[in-house]
């Protein structure tokens, strides 16, 4: 009984992990500026502020089955802007530009 405990408790784990990179991989940025980099083999998405360079490599890897070659982070400070007259502040955003290794590649296009 102890071993199928055990199994359940890993898996749990598995799927925890699973999760927990889909909180660090946010979401796929779609620009022009993204789309030149992926003539180098580059991809950027938009990442959780406290993740660090290795998680984000793990979670890219696992996601999306790809070897990933670097890690470039930069944090994109808000803006101010006005609606109707009142003033309010966008969020900072973590972006990461993924560097892929020669053959790999991640459809970010297709929305599938």
């Amino acid at each position: 009984m102890a071993t199928k405990a055990k199994k359940t408790a890993e898996a749990k784990a598995d799927k925890k992990a699973a999760e927990w990179m889909y909180e660090i991989v946010r979401r796929p940025i779609v620009t022009e500026k993204s789309a030149s980099g992926s003539q180098n083999n580059q991809v950027t998405f938009e990442v959780l502020g406290t993740a660090t360079k290795p998680q984000i490599k793990a979670a890219v890897e696992t996601l999306f089955g790809v070897k990933v070659k670097g890690v470039n982070t930069l944090v994109q400070k808000g803006k101010t802007k006005f609606f109707r007259g009142t003033r309010a502040m966008r969020g900072d955003m973590k972006k990461a530009i993924v560097s892929l290794e020669p053959g790999q590649t991640i459809d970010v296009g297709t929305g599938a």
